[in-house]
């Protein structure tokens, strides 16, 4: 149990929560994974954040559209001070986002390209100038806040971050080491791949805190433990079989209409995937506000996707290969789906490979066919970043570069719903489904509940029972 002592926890006492993938970077203006970009909405804060609805409210600061190129952000009077005790103004605002115009392969500087000027009113007021309109501006701005002098610095935020947010960095070495501002609680986060060693691990005590990335088999035996408790809950993140579409084989619809109907996803589902998971249609789920049109399933059909292949022109069997992690549960699902697909006379070769190198593969566009899941997408200008055909890296997330003139104009006007439909029909991905979230603790853990997006958020309340 903690000891409390003058308001603040022991040192020593620290609640260490095992995953099964690391950060990657820690600035958050480059990073990307899942992981880093949980880590970093704890560690810094954003003028601007997301309702459970998924739209853009105030988080740093609140706005007005003072005209139609113009945004004027107030900083909250009560804000927090970065961790070096430097209060935050709007000149480390102004600092954060200057900065995108001289990264280097910053994955979210084409979001910023329409700024024209930010011009500093006073300690706590900016206002940005955009060069063309755009009422969706506010949204945009979510990347954490860094302080100007270490800008100007060129620190390396990757590595050692300075933010204001609710949980300061402390160090990284084989575990990263995180201390909450309010009560000094130390929270660690310890990378551990192979998800039966991860369960062994906090049954033995030497972790306190699992969430997400264990096979149901798992799940359900913790749950079976009566000093374990075992918490739930729908998922949003999107899981998908992404393309290349510099792959003349792949570039062809019917290729991907095949793949697409080659697929089981019921009993992918029912078979290894824990409870709250859905089949997928679209990025968005169904309680998401754009979520309006009905998208029609592509079911398990391996004699019409055969047939699709032979209309193609393709001699059979048709040779494919997917990369994924070396996560054994992804392993575990590429596997079911190279059985599924035989049916259809699709040999699907699986190339798992470990996190770092897989997805810079990805990102350099080094794959044929690929599995990941978009994390934490709230706005649905997600299409362009990443089906756009000004998108490539190092402009956006289209890393299968898939180029069409018909969906760049419905983005452009911000017809989401025709843009749903198009993406839908032209399969630049094959929808898979919205995985289950669910956090395993220890009985005498508090306040901590697994988000559909699965962030930690609640790291910035979890404690001990008293």
């Amino acid at each position: 149990m903690l000891v409390a002592c003058g308001g603040q926890v022991s040192h020593d006492e620290t609640i260490r929560f095992a995953v099964a993938q690391a950060p990657l970077n820690l600035d958050p203006r480059y990073a990307t994974d899942a992981a880093s970009e949980r880590v970093n909405r704890l560690i810094y804060q954003s003028l601007v954040d997301f309702d459970a609805s998924s739209k853009p409210v105030p988080s740093l600061a609140t706005w007005v559209h003072s005209g139609s190129l113009e945004y004027r952000f107030s900083l909250n009077k009560q804000r927090s001070p970065f961790h070096n005790h430097q209060v935050l103004s709007a000149s480390d605002v102004k600092a954060t986002y200057d900065s995108f115009t001289s990264l280097k392969n910053s994955p979210h500087a084409a979001e910023f390209s329409n700024i024209a000027t930010i011009t500093i009113i006073d300690d706590d007021t900016l206002v940005f100038k955009l060069k063309q309109p755009d009422p969706h501006f506010p949204e945009k701005l979510i990347i954490g806040v860094l302080p100007a002098e270490f800008i100007a610095e060129d620190h390396d935020f990757s590595h050692q971050p300075m933010g204001n947010g609710p949980l300061q960095f402390i160090s990284w070495g084989n575990k990263l080491a995180l201390q909450r501002v309010v009560d000094k609680q130390r929270i660690e986060l310890v990378e551990v791949k192979d998800p039966t060693v991860r369960v062994l691990k906090f049954l033995r005590g030497e972790v306190d805190l699992l969430q997400g990335d264990l096979p149901p088999e798992l799940v359900k035996y913790l749950q079976s433990k009566p000093e374990i408790k075992v918490i739930s809950n729908i998922g949003s993140n999107f899981s998908y079989l992404g393309f290349n579409f510099q792959d003349a084989v792949l570039r062809n619809t019917k290729v991907r209409l095949a793949v697409a109907h080659a697929i089981d996803r019921n009993a992918i589902i029912k078979s290894v995937m824990v409870n709250d998971s859905r089949t997928a249609t679209s990025i968005f789920p169904p309680e998401h506000f754009t979520s309006k049109i009905p998208l029609k399933q592509y079911d398990y059909n391996p004699v019409l996707a055969k047939q699709l292949l032979k209309e193609a022109g393709l001699q059979l069997p048709l040779k494919l290969v997917y990369k994924t992690s070396t996560d054994a549960q992804r392993v575990r699902l590429a596997t079911i789906m190279q059985a599924q697909m035989a049916a259809a006379d699709i040999e699907l070769e699986i190339r798992s490979l470990d996190w770092g190198t897989f997805f810079d593969d990805v990102k350099q566009g080094k794959f044929q066919l690929y599995g990941l899941t978009w994390v934490g997408i709230n706005t649905p200008e997600i299409y362009s970043k990443a089906f756009a055909s000004e998108s490539f890296p190092p402009n956006g997330f289209n890393r299968g570069h898939y180029s069409d003139s018909k969906l760049d104009s419905l983005v452009k006007k911000e017809d989401w719903a025709a843009a749903t439909k198009r993406i839908h029909e032209q399969l630049p991905y094959v929808p898979l489904w919205y995985e289950g979230q669910f956090a395993a603790m220890r009985k005498d853990i508090e306040q901590y509940f697994p988000k559909p997006n699965g962030n930690w958020d609640n790291l910035a309340t979890i404690k001990y029972a008293h």
